[in-house]
């Protein structure tokens, strides 16, 4: 995680430095540089993506694509040299921009381990595509965009905008989906079902920085597309997180087997018998003859070496029950543990 936190600052200043966080006009001559290399690190990231992810992730794969294909809208917008070929490089960062919040969304619902209608990414998808149209369609329709004209300052092109009366949907549709993320990252944080409150912090992080810097840009006149940006630093939150939370869940995987080989292997030592009485044994066997057999059960159970948890599920049972014929069954059988009744029971 360091590493990641590393690789995010020096995304950060190295962005700066090159755009000086400027206005209009000044050392625009550097924003098509800018946007070339963003969308060259989202093509790398993507590769990485595949590879780290060795098993299929749709929506992470989802998720690096459309921060790919925002990056490749903002260069192809920022080295247009005419209004239609603008538009065309602000439909394809649309596109990318649409598609993300569903795939973060979707991420962050299986990362937290929040259960979901299967249906839910099919309805979300025609939402999103409904709101790409709608987006994409300036210089067709005068709804997203009341008016739109094309300038070139410093060598980079920008759209001029007057905006038209559907563009707050993608306000909304921005809202509700964050919202949502937000409110998925609570319930999971106070049901516990991810590992710790630092994974939820982080979760949180990768949805907050979209929505402060897109509320920056929209208050702002700074020109640079910031978001290109932050896109990226929230999708290395995201798998930073995936790669932790599924690293663990491999550690207590194997943890859970060593003990169960454990206990395994403590259930199966045979200890010598020559201190077990004739009478104890008689005891013993009387007792077998005596046992019910939910209780007989659980008796060769113990002697074929299975876990509390494999005779739990075998008779599907409680543990306050198994304790109950537990209590019964050493009774019956004079004997005080489960070692005592494995070490008396192999030398019948």
């Amino acid at each position: 995680m360091r590493r990641l936190f590393f690789g995010i600052i020096s995304i950060l200043f190295l962005t700066c430095g090159l755009t000086g966080c400027s206005t209009a006009g000044d050392k625009a001559v550097d924003l098509s540089t800018v946007y070339s290399a963003t969308a060259i690190i989202s093509l790398l990231l993507l590769i990485a993506c595949c590879i780290l992810v060795r098993k299929t992730k749709i929506w992470f794969i989802l998720l690096f694509s459309s921060v790919l294909i925002v990056n490749i809208g903002y260069t192809f917008l920022s080295v247009s040299t005419s209004l239609e070929a603008a538009l065309w490089g602000n439909r394809i960062a649309y596109l990318g921009s649409v598609f993300l919040p569903l795939a973060m969304l979707m991420i962050i619902l299986n990362v937290t381990g929040t259960k979901y209608p299967k249906r839910l990414h099919g309805a979300l998808g025609i939402i999103s595509i409904l709101v790409f149209l709608i987006a994409a369609s300036p210089g067709i329709l005068p709804v997203y965009y009341k008016e739109v004209s094309f300038e070139i300052i410093n060598g980079v092109g920008k759209l001029i905008k007057v905006y038209g009366p559907l563009h707050p949907l993608y306000l909304v549709y921005l809202l509700v989906y964050f919202g949502s993320m937000v409110a998925v990252i609570i319930r999971s944080t106070v049901k516990k079902t991810v590992d710790n409150i630092a994974h939820s912090i982080v979760l949180a992080i990768a949805v907050f920085v979209n929505l402060g810097v897109w509320s920056i840009e929209q208050m702002s006149s700074i020109d640079f597309e910031f978001l290109s940006v932050s896109y990226i630093i929230s999708e290395l939150f995201l798998l930073g997180v995936h790669l932790v939370m599924k690293e663990n869940q491999r550690l207590k995987e194997l943890i859970k087997q060593k003990e169960k080989e454990l206990q395994r292997t403590e259930c199966s030592v045979e200890v010598p018998n020559n201190n077990v009485s004739d009478e104890v044994k008689l005891r013993f066997e009387n007792g077998v003859k005596s046992l019910t057999p939910t209780e007989r059960q659980i008796f060769d159970a113990y002697l074929e070496g299975r876990t509390t948890k494999e005779i739990m599920s075998m008779l599907n049972i409680k543990e306050n029950t198994l304790k109950f014929h537990n209590k019964n069954l050493y009774s019956k059988l004079g004997v005080s543990s489960r070692k005592q009744l494995i070490e008396i029971g192999k030398t019948r």
